[in-house]
């Protein structure tokens, strides 16, 4: 007889876990066998991670059993980070493996577009400013298209009362989308690999967020706050965990149980009356000659045995041909993934493609460890194994419960692309990613290096099971552990530090390094490693003959201020074996324990800042807030600088520093300030300068200063926004350096965020800012005098603009820092 062929692709069951790998329970199954009679599909839209309603995610998914999913517009590139101090792209990139993470709970799947998340805006014009409307349009056309949801979902209205000018561009993009995907006039050039889709309705799901309630007793209601007792838990209780996962957010919710009503509004198509898929066939009977395969599914779920689920295989390979036989359509295809993915779990059969090393070079080889056990003994055979272009036939039975192994080494090709996000591939606009590939759009993570492809027999089929090839390893503490395998360049190259501030009041030369790794043996006769200022190149010379694999090697250069004038500039260093000028990037890991490490590629650069800058003080106390690298960056403008926690506050004497400095987010990060308020405001009264970075609004920890004054989220968006001296005389603006209107020049993303507000009138307000429509506000920066001491409290970015290289920036910072220096003016 001949076998049909099953291919499976896992990974979203396997990829993105860094833990051992874990099969699903019988309960899975069993919700698993009863999702298949449920044909019903929804899309929740927002813009950001954190965005999405992760209690109706999970009762969508696991209650009604509906395929779901959540296409947020950005990665949220552009938040604040309160478990370090990456920004930006690094940001977004572990937003998207918390955006994962949570998907993984609650059973939803994830989504992006290209967008990038520059930052706060107040309108969805100033959005739109720097997204390409009609290219973020397309990706949320392309991901319907693909998806084909019955129903639309969108977090926020058209009509702005979701504040952020995401939120609200979120909106109109998915209505307006909701409209375009059925057209196929709209983004014909997808319809070579999808066809126009019309969902049934999109709705707003309406909020009550404090005092903006946009819920009404006339809106459609729904109840998502039952209790699973085949999975054990509420659905308040699965989305707590998921919503938890956004650490970096800092979003951990309690778990809740009991009545959870969620609100909706039709903004397209019919407005349901009695169910959210109403008018919509969400049984088999929407696929014609299906009725065998609801009557299987049925009889599959009436047998099915929770203690050996094993013995279901025969009854789910007979839903698979059923399913098989269909006529083509998206549900065929949807429902064919579904079964397959049953048989597997339900084989218990063990498959895993792991390695010893979690980076291999181009060009270099590497051992491949493949390990397969049928557990549970249900007559598994293994046929074949395929990975790239190793390809073998075994035929090999396997014995019950006894692990078969094979180990393969593998020529890693000198052209196998490094492994990178794909949106990090090109270079990117200011508001969006270029996406090489239609494919790609919509997909949330990298493509995995490597995946081996197993083809074993079961139940009289021969199903394909895929696993992305793995880095394996065992930690002393957490024991088994999984991490992405990462393709490397054969060397990476690092230019130290990021930033280099060129004093031209100063004559000493500067000195910077470049460093080069190799990932693998290299041989060359010279080594060329040259950084171009633009007027001349500073090079350096090898001799060495070559490089073994990770040895670091160290470069060093020295510049001068004077031989760097005007604009601050980007120098990357260049690396050329013999003649062979090799494409040599740095590799960047983010490591956090409730993620897989992330590993992505860049050029390296110096940002080299030639600027005028005079400091006065010298010592500086920095107290740890949710992470930022401005304490680098005061070490760059010649402070020295001692980190401060808890312990270091406690014993220290506070009057050693000159100036003390509180990072961003310390009052809600550190539930330690309010016992050390007495202790900083002595220190101010005695002659000391303390200084506070914004903290948000909601859940400040303490008292921050010696006069009251409350927090907003008033904040100015527009980087170039105009600033108003409102006291020209003030030392701020003076001493030690004159600060003029060309120091508010170039600065990025944003001015200032979470105002001071309700302020006491001892303090003395120094800048007057507003975006375009709105009243000005004179609180980005409140300074008074406490005794001998100063007392500042600032929302202007500095932890944007100093690692930015922003010249005013730091000349700012430097005369808030000398405050109880001062000169008389």
């Amino acid at each position: 007889m001949k076998k049909s062929l099953i291919g499976i692709s896992l990974f979203c069951f396997f990829l993105h876990s860094v833990s051992a790998q874990s099969f699903a329970t019988s309960s899975d199954i069993y919700t698993g066998l009863r999702k298949l009679n449920v044909l019903g599909s929804v899309l929740y839209i927002a813009a950001h991670p954190d965005d999405e309603n992760t209690r109706l995610l999970t009762w969508l998914s696991k209650d009604r059993l509906y395929r779901t999913g959540y296409l947020s517009l950005t990665r949220g590139d552009g938040g604040q980070n309160l478990i370090g101090d990456e920004q930006g792209v690094s940001l977004g990139l572990i937003r998207t493996q918390e955006l994962l993470a949570a998907r993984r709970i609650d059973g939803a799947e994830q989504f992006f577009t290209r967008a990038y998340d520059f930052g706060f805006s107040k309108t969805p014009e100033e959005t739109f400013t720097k997204w390409d409307r009609e290219k973020i349009l397309a990706d949320v056309v392309w991901v319907i298209r693909k998806f084909q949801p019955d129903v639309i979902i969108t977090r926020f209205p058209t009509t702005g009362e979701g504040g952020h000018g995401h939120h609200t561009a979120s909106a109109i993009l998915a209505n307006e989308a909701f409209t375009a995907a059925a057209d196929p006039k709209r983004f014909p050039e997808q319809l070579n690999y999808v066809r126009p889709w019309q969902a049934k309705r999109i709705l707003w799901n309406t909020f009550n967020f404090g005092s903006n309630n946009t819920t009404s007793a006339s809106q459609f209601q729904l109840d998502v706050g039952g209790y699973n007792p085949i999975l054990g838990k509420s659905y308040g209780e699965i989305s707590a965990e998921s919503r938890s996962q956004h650490r970096s957010q800092g979003f951990g919710v309690p778990r809740s149980r009991g009545e959870a009503i969620e609100f909706f509004k039709a903004t397209g198509g019919s407005e349901p009356s009695r169910d959210l898929l109403e008018g919509v066939t969400t049984d088999w009977t929407r696929v014609e000659k299906s009725a065998e395969v609801a009557k299987l599914v049925q009889g599959g779920l009436a047998t099915f045995d929770f203690m050996q689920p094993q013995r279901s295989l025969k009854d789910l390979v007979a839903i698979w041909k059923a399913i098989k036989a269909l006529p083509e359509s998206y549900w065929k295809t949807q429902k064919l993934q579904e079964i397959k993915k049953l048989i597997e779990q339900a084989s218990a059969v063990w498959v895993d493609a792991y390695t010893s090393e979690a980076y291999v070079a181009q060009g270099d080889s590497l051992k491949i460890n493949l390990s397969v056990n049928d557990r549970l003994g249900v007559g598994a055979q293994l046929e074949s194994v395929r990975i790239e272009n190793f390809d073998t036939t075994l035929g090999k039975a396997l014995e019950p419960n006894r692990n078969f192994n094979l180990t393969q080494t593998l020529l890693v090709a000198p052209t196998k692309p490094v492994t990178q996000p794909y949106w990090l591939v090109k270079p990117m606009e200011e508001g969006y990613f270029n996406i090489g590939s239609q494919f790609l759009v919509g997909q949330p993570d990298v493509e995995p290096a490597y995946t081996a492809t197993f083809t074993i027999s079961l139940a009289g089929e021969r199903l394909e099971i895929e696993r992305p090839v793995k880095y394996r390893y065992t930690d002393q503490v957490k024991g088994e552990l999984y991490q992405p395998l990462t393709v490397v360049p054969p060397a990476t190259v690092y230019a130290n530090p990021d930033l280099l501030l060129l004093n031209q009041t100063e004559t000493d030369k500067k000195p910077f390094t470049v460093n080069a790794i190799a990932n693998k043996k290299l041989r060359f006769q010279t080594a060329l490693i040259s950084t171009d200022l633009g007027s001349r190149k500073l090079t350096v010379r090898d001799s060495a003959g070559n490089w073994n694999k990770n040895d670091n090697h160290t470069y060093r250069f020295q510049i001068a201020p004077s031989e760097l004038k005007g604009d601050p500039v980007k120098v990357s260093p260049s690396v050329k074996l013999d003649t062979n000028s090799l494409n040599f990037l740095g590799l960047s890991t983010i490591k956090y324990e409730h993620i897989p490490n992330i590993n992505f590629f860049y050029t390296d650069w110096i940002k080299m800042v030639p600027l005028n800058l005079a400091t006065y003080n010298k010592k500086i106390g920095y107290i740890i807030g949710a992470g930022d690298k401005v304490p680098e960056d005061l070490e760059q403008m010649g402070y020295d600088v001692s980190l401060l926690t808890e312990k270091e506050l406690a014993r220290n004497n506070l009057q050693q520093y000159d100036a003390i400095i509180s990072g961003v987010r310390a009052f809600n990060t550190n539930d330690w300030m309010n016992k050390y308020y007495d202790k900083l405001m002595r220190y101010v009264e005695e002659g000391g300068n303390y200084i506070v970075q914004y903290s948000q609004a909601n859940n400040i920890r303490g008292k921050m200063g010696p006069y009251p004054f409350t927090l907003s989220n008033k904040r100015i968006t527009n980087e170039n926004a105009a600033v108003i001296f409102l006291k020209p005389e003030h030392p701020v603006l003076n001493f030690p350096n004159k600060i003029t209107q060309d120091d508010f020049r170039g600065w990025v993303q944003e001015r200032s965020i979470y105002h001071a507000d309700n302020v006491d009138s001892h303090f003395e307000t120094i800048f007057r800012m507003n975006d375009p429509n709105e009243a000005p506000d004179d609180n980005s920066l409140i300074i008074a005098k406490y005794g001998k001491g100063y007392f500042t409290y600032t929302g202007i970015v500095f932890f944007r603009e100093l690692p930015a290289g922003v010249p005013g920036a730091y000349r700012l910072l430097a005369n808030i820092i000398a405050l109880n220096r001062k000169k008389e003016f």
